[in-house]
């Protein structure tokens, strides 16, 4: 039997007839108040994390070699042992003092360049490991004396996507700035369809408290053709935003904002790494062919994901500038 056209599934894009020029959509100004913005990102610092911090993608760290930062003031590498379970520690050897982010990984062990001390995970030398968590998608690591809050077993997660029903993707990147200025970014959905042209239109906040932020807003594919959606922001802790797509194409899609304190750049600013997850979902069919050409679709979707942390970066590093000069206005 042929599917009649009203049996058909909708296609998800909506055609925009007559495109408003840049300049002549509605300005938010009046409505991105900053006491709002102030008050969304308080009520995110009260959540309680655990001293959880994401070190990064799960699929990005190699077998070969640890991943290596500096959280703060604290040297951290993590790696996976022979068995697969991720390990996490000081990033200096205990033995005279050398990088360990840069010696390899043999067996399970890392493996100091400088004279041969090998590492399996446990205590050595006054050498103590940091709880470590791969939850599939990121890996995180437990800093105590860093967080200074009660410790948890475990970082709170997000509801996401089964992994079998969604296609994820990872995206990092760095700025000089804090991670209140990533998170305060975030909570201002306001500047997307200014800021970001290039990917959003037909933006408007329905809702907003210090709590959650729902959005109407249309995805850019051509310069008509839009997918609209709405989403909902929410902040469940000081380091962190969730987007998830509520309604529209996409729904239960969600995307992980996570930022992370590094040690301070070349002049002694405070460097924040971004790590976004990107979990996209659909329940149309023809998403099962997706999910097999994920490895397709990553590079493309870190790559989207990446072309807009270029521009809001910038925004958080000027927010930064701002706070540290006693200029910025909010």
């Amino acid at each position: 039997m042929t599917p009649t056209p009203r049996d058909r599934p909708r296609l998800p894009f909506s055609r925009r007839r007559h495109p408003l020029p840049w300049e002549a959509q509605r300005s938010t100004w009046r409505d991105a108040k900053p006491g709002l913005i102030a008050a969304a990102l308080k009520t995110a610092g009260t959540h309680p994390t655990g001293n959880w911090y994401v070190l990064g993608s799960s699929r990005a760290l190699r077998s070969d070699a640890p991943l290596g930062c500096t959280l703060g003031d604290t040297e951290v590498i993590a790696w996976r042992g022979a068995d697969g379970v991720l390990h996490a520690g000081p990033g200096s050897c205990p033995h005279l003092g050398a990088p360990l982010r840069e010696s390899p990984v043999r067996c399970g062990e890392v493996v100091c360049r400088w004279h041969g001390l090998a590492l399996n995970g446990q205590p050595f030398a006054g050498w103590e490991p940091y709880p470590a968590y791969d939850d599939g998608l990121l890996l995180w690591v437990r800093l105590d004396d860093l967080g200074g809050e009660p410790p948890r077993a475990r970082p709170l997660l997000p509801e996401r996507p089964r992994a079998h029903e969604g296609v994820a993707a990872v995206v990092v990147a760095d700025g000089a700035c804090e991670p209140e200025d990533v998170v305060a970014n975030r909570l201002d959905p306001w500047h997307g369809a200014w800021f970001h042209p290039h990917s959003f239109v037909d933006l408007t906040v329905e809702d907003a408290t210090d709590t959650a932020f729902t959005v109407r807003v249309s995805f850019r594919v051509t310069r008509r053709l839009v997918v609209p959606v709405r989403a909902v922001f929410t902040a469940p802790g000081p380091r962190t935003v969730v987007m998830r797509i509520t309604d529209g194409e996409g729904m239960g899609s969600v995307v992980e904002t996570h930022a992370t304190p590094l040690g301070p750049d070349e002049r002694g600013r405070p460097k924040t790494r971004v790590i976004e997850a990107v979990v996209a979902r659909s329940q149309r069919r023809g998403f099962a062919l997706a999910r097999r050409a994920a490895p397709l679709l990553r590079p493309l979707m870190s790559a989207a994901a990446a072309r807009l942390w270029r521009d809001d970066l910038a925004y958080a590093e000027r927010r930064y500038a701002l706070r540290a000069t006693g200029r910025f206005p909010g």
